[in-house]
């Protein structure tokens, strides 16, 4: 019984002691590229018209880099029908503008309802399901891998997180190999990067796949039942020395989403009041998540939330955040 107790003593002197090392490891700061995420659906869910909010982005925020997403549902609403007219705007847009696009392909993208998959293709046979998959990527990729705005494709958003999220009843994640693999052989010049979920992720498989990974990074989150509740307690280098020990190289990893928005459940910003808003997300936590993630000692961050910025300011009268914001990008 003593020596139980000893051990158990010793364990817990070792994991304070590897604690207090993550924080001190974090004094030192890195300089972080920064871009934003954007997405066509949200803007609309928003009341906002979106091609507005997108020129403003590129206009007046001006970043350097973008990532966008080409839902299969909405690029392929009838089976063998491709409407590539938004995609195309947004493409020829970003390269007018001279700013390098990540496009998010596959079965799943950022934004609820997670998963894109057509109403068509729930019907299908497990074998032409997998070809209009591919089908679908082909066209994209050979669409799309001549635009020089082009940086990056992420194929799939999160595919391998192992909690349920979003609508993805018929989301196929034994097909995520496959369609890297698709990606990589039409489009070589260009890397590929998976995502994975920061703190509840494992992110072995997602790392191993893509020449790039991308991690999620929020820092307070809100339950089902409304606790709003924090990461605070976990150090910057927590994300570093977890994907050391994963084997991954931090000039191959990016923050794919860092929180600049707050964390809704069911109700969306129109019915949500602001100061309910704010106690997950203020220009003081903002401030704050950046500073976090450079001291993590990765090189590019994409923020989140850039449609709810241009929602504060248009719909509230609230400039501050995406001011905040365009001065971080001249920095």
């Amino acid at each position: 019984m003593k020596f139980l107790k000893f051990v158990l003593i010793f364990l817990l002197i070792i994991i304070f002691l590897i604690y207090i090392f993550l924080w001190v490891s974090s004094y030192k700061k890195y300089l972080v590229d920064f871009g934003v995420s954007f997405s066509k659906e949200h803007a609309i869910y928003l009341g906002l018209d979106w091609k507005k909010v997108y020129e403003s982005v590129l206009m007046d925020l001006k970043p350097k880099y973008i990532r966008l997403s080409a839902p299969w549902n909405n690029i392929e609403k009838n089976k063998g029908s491709f409407d590539f007219r938004d995609m195309d705007y947004m493409m020829n847009e970003a390269k007018k503008a001279g700013i390098k696009v990540t496009l998010v392909v596959g079965q799943k993208a950022p934004r609820w309802p997670e998963c894109y998959v057509p109403n068509w293709a729930i019907k299908l046979s497990v074998k032409e399901y997998q070809d209009s998959l591919n089908n679908y990527l082909t066209q994209i990729v050979n669409r799309y891998k001549n635009n020089s705005a082009l940086e990056l494709w992420q194929v799939e958003n999160e595919p391998f997180i192992d909690f349920k999220f979003g609508e993805c009843v018929n989301f196929r994640p034994d097909l995520v190999d496959e369609e890297i693999k698709l990606v990589s052989f039409l489009d070589q010049p260009h890397w590929t990067i998976v995502t994975d979920s920061g703190e509840l992720g494992w992110w072995k498989k997602a790392s191993q796949l893509s020449d790039l990974f991308g991690t999620t990074l929020y820092r307070v989150v809100r339950s089902p039942n409304g606790m709003v509740w924090t990461y605070d307690w976990l150090p910057p280098t927590f994300y570093r020395y977890k994907a050391i020990l994963n084997g991954i190289h931090l000039e191959s990893m990016y923050v794919s989403e860092l929180q600049a928005e707050p964390w809704f459940t069911d109700l969306g910003p129109n019915e949500t009041p602001i100061p309910e808003q704010m106690k997950t997300m203020n220009i003081k936590r903002l401030n704050k998540n950046i500073d976090f993630v450079e001291r993590i000692g990765i090189g590019r961050a994409y923020l989140w939330g850039v449609e709810w910025w241009y929602w504060l300011k248009e719909k509230n009268n609230d400039s501050s955040y995406w001011n905040f914001v365009k001065e971080l990008m001249i920095k």
